[in-house]
């Protein structure tokens, strides 16, 4: 949550750049927090609210900064961004081992701050991905958990879906 408000006051303050940077590091944090607790068992009710809002700190309202402008649609599409990450983190639990249901907004915001910091913030590229993005966090579609894409079974899957490929 620290690297979501740090990135704010960076946005906020004209530093994007920064800003990015703050996300991402917040995302691997975010990723090994997760990991931590479950080694440890800590695992608790409080965890899993202080986790939603952390995410929804860092990865709704942070990286929405990041897509702002001082025009009117670009508002609205952050607007549409922070809510599309409030809607993932309240109602899209899959009941499904291993599943997600609707990308999380963990890896939509890496994506967003990742090509912020490629393109140089080209706004034209965000837009478009913020669209995207939003689309691909409410939509009903399901996406393999982290642990399926460790696990040797999907690698195994990855390298010969390349070897057919390369044929």
């Amino acid at each position: 949550m620290l690297m979501g408000m740090a990135s704010i006051l960076c946005s906020l303050n004209g530093h994007h750049h920064a800003a990015c940077w703050l996300v991402l590091i917040g995302y691997l944090l975010d990723l090994a927090d997760g990991a931590v607790a479950r080694q440890l068992n800590a695992c608790s009710a409080l965890g899993a609210k202080l986790d939603d809002f952390a995410d929804f700190t860092t990865f709704g309202i942070a990286t929405s900064l990041i897509l702002r402008t001082p025009s009117l649609l670009d508002n609205i599409l952050c607007m549409l961004y922070v809510l599309s990450v409030f809607t993932r983190l309240c109602f899209f639990s899959s009941g499904i081992p291993f599943m997600y249901r609707g990308l999380p907004c963990i890896y939509s915001s890496a994506i967003l701050v990742c090509v912020s910091l490629l393109t140089g913030g080209n706004m034209a590229v965000l837009r478009i991905l913020a669209v995207a993005m939003i689309i691909f966090m409410v939509s009903q579609n399901f996406y393999p958990h982290d642990r399926v894409l460790e696990s040797q079974a999907w690698k195994k899957v990855i390298y010969i879906g390349g070897k057919v490929n390369n044929q």
